[in-house]
């Protein structure tokens, strides 16, 4: 059994800085993958940013330049530093782990964090 635990989410101000971490525990052999998405209220989940085990990043474009995800391979954890928030960013925030264990592929995610941008 895998557990993906986040935290750091809260309530800013506009422009204002948070930082997201997330740590993944339990039955896990090979990440490749961690990453955010988020979602918000009558929305679809989607990408925010992922890191591969290799270090390289994907962001959406409404974050890119902003945002910046960071990875600890040797403790299965991820954070997301997010600058310059703005009023659209405000969502729940899932952590997602992919993994593999010989050739069965495994998506594991976090229970979220509420992250509220208030002007």
């Amino acid at each position: 059994q895998v557990q993906v635990v986040e935290s750091g989410g809260g309530l800013v101000h506009i422009g204002g800085s948070l930082r997201l971490s997330c740590a993944a525990s339990g039955s896990i052999f090979a990440i490749y993958e961690m990453g955010w998405y988020r979602q918000a209220p009558g929305m679809q989940r989607e990408l925010v940013a992922v890191i591969n085990s290799g270090g390289l990043a994907r962001y959406a474009d409404s974050v890119r330049g902003r945002f910046t995800i960071s990875r600890v391979n040797a403790k299965n954890m991820a954070t997301l530093q997010m600058d310059s928030l703005k009023p659209d960013d405000t969502a729940v925030y899932f952590c997602n782990v992919k993994h593999r264990l010989g050739e069965n592929e495994y998506s594991d995610w976090g229970q979220g964090t509420q992250v509220t941008v208030s002007s």
